[in-house]
């Protein structure tokens, strides 16, 4: 008899679900939401809409299926903050890592608490995207809400709840909370204290391998019955999925945004305060840095300055960013001394700096339309690479690197990412990485494993090419004391925007 498994990944604009046997991809089914921006700093969703398209996602594979399924196990977005009534009704959205609202708050935090100790006990930047942050947000700008409130959880959580009854948070979400102890893998009562809340208003902690059981008139409503694996957060379950689990091998993804990730086996802070450090399983720890801009760079160049090649893609029947790749590749690597700091929804890492702004730099008269093109998809790759400088000094550089997301499509972009880097650069087969990690993490739960080194098979391969890759030596220090240098102008540009704009 067939056995199935269902790897679940609520993610920011979409929830995915995927049928596997034996880590075998067999049915997708993906269903979409909006993402709710009435201005330029809150980015919301509506946590109902989430948990219907959890159960339509579950149910359309499950239908899939013509034998038992063993579980469902689930990867989420981090970040989201959602403030429930005592009967576990939402009163606010779901408030997402995207939002901005809590910088003057996270300012605040900077100024009258040691963000840098509370950095080094948590693992999480004191940044707007944080819980920490949004909570002190809260408290202050809608405390009706906040003093109404009897439960605060991410969109995960909430899930659970509806599904299980049992408010409760794994390691690897609550690690990206800014509230959580990494050595202790408890609640952190300074942390708790700065945001102005206490255990009872959160879940209880649970292991990433906890094992629940769906609540009695849930199974009844939707006619199926399979145990729930709670799991993980998306990113530490991606480089489950890309095979990116040994020492020395990184994963590198860009979708919307983007992230560059590595596994070590115990918790790792950064003096310096740069990277992440995440909860996987209990012997297993993820470190690196999320950036806000990523493929969502390409959608601005196109929607707002390729308007010919938009149109010109339709007559020839292609795609329009293959139009624009295309065009990239006629200029040479360092787009003849043009930089672009990508920075158009403020940085996470490695400045962590809500207030930063985007630019190009070096711009003469000789530049031309092309190299604006091949600028901005260098820019992306360069932000990336100074991230991975902060995880060169602490775990030492990569031997190769795994590369997902939509980016990943893009020949010219994954050579880019080899010749900057000056690494190989390889693409595993799964596209779903993050619900292919869900499962193995979930077979892991139920003793089907005992390891994570499953190798996924390679679609495409580049090495570095060594005449880039010395263009891009050059030009990158220029970059990175750019950024640095920019710092404070980057503030007063965002004050003014805001006033204004």
């Amino acid at each position: 008899m067939c056995v199935y498994t269902i790897g679940v990944d609520i993610g920011t604009t979409s929830t995915k679900a995927v049928l596997f046997h034996n880590q075998q991809q067999l049915a997708v089914h993906n269903v979409l939401y909006p993402l709710l921006t009435p201005d330029t700093e809150t980015a919301e969703q509506d946590p109902v809409v989430i948990y219907g398209a959890v159960l339509e996602a579950i149910s359309a594979v499950r239908a899939k299926a013509d034998g038992p399924v063993r579980f469902a196990s689930f990867s989420s977005a981090m970040h989201s903050l959602i403030a429930l009534d005592a009967s576990g009704r939402p009163l606010t959205h779901s408030i997402t890592w995207a939002d901005s609202r809590a910088n003057p708050y996270t300012q605040e935090i900077k100024r009258e608490f040691d963000a840098s100790a509370l950095y080094m006990r948590t693992g999480t930047p004191v940044h707007p995207m944080a819980p920490l942050s949004k909570l002190r947000w809260l408290k202050h700008e809608h405390p009706d809400v906040f003093h109404q409130a009897a439960k605060f959880v991410s969109i995960k959580e909430y899930v659970f709840y509806r599904l299980t009854g049992r408010f409760v948070i794994d390691h690897s979400i609550a690690s990206a909370t800014g509230l959580f102890n990494l050595k202790n893998c408890d609640w952190d009562p300074e942390a708790l204290a700065v945001a102005g809340v206490t255990t009872e208003q959160l879940s209880e902690l649970v292991p990433t391998t906890e094992i629940l059981s769906l609540k009695h008139d849930v199974t009844e409503t939707l006619g199926w019955d399979f145990p729930l694996v709670i799991g993980a957060s998306d990113g530490v379950l991606s480089n489950l999925g890309v095979g990116a689990f040994e020492q020395g091998v990184v994963a590198v993804t860009i979708g919307t945004s983007g992230a560059i990730r590595t596994v070590v086996r115990e918790p790792v802070e950064d003096p310096k305060g740069r990277i992440f450090c995440y909860a996987l399983t209990d012997k297993h720890w993820v470190i690196g840095g999320p950036v806000n801009n990523g493929g969502i760079i390409l959608r601005w160049l196109r929607d707002e300055f390729a308007a010919s090649e938009v149109e010109t893609a339709k007559r020839l029947g292609m795609d329009a960013y293959d139009v624009l790749t295309r065009i990239a590749e006629t200029v040479k690597p360092g787009s003849d001394g043009l930089l672009f700091h990508p920075y158009l929804m403020g940085e996470r890492a490695p400045l962590w700096d809500s207030n930063a702004r985007g630019s190009f730099f070096g711009l003469s008269i000789h530049h031309k339309r092309e190299h604006f093109i091949r600028s901005v998809l260098e820019g992306v790759i360069f932000n990336l690479y100074t991230v991975m400088l902060a995880l060169d000094e602490l775990t030492g550089a990569p031997n190769r690197i795994h590369a997902t997301g939509g980016f990943a499509q893009s020949s010219l972009w994954r050579q880019m990412m080899a010749d900057i880097f000056d690494t190989p650069v390889v693409v595993p087969e799964s596209h779903e990485s993050s619900c292919l990690g869900a499962v193995m993490l979930g077979e892991y739960a139920f003793g089907d494993i005992d390891d994570f080194t499953a190798v996924p098979q390679v679609t495409h391969e580049h090495a570095p090419n060594h005449e880039a890759t010395t263009i891009y030596r050059e030009l990158l220090p220029i970059y990175i004391r750019l950024s640095r240098h920019l710092a404070e102008e980057y503030e007063a540009i965002a004050a003014f925007q805001r006033k204004h704009v």
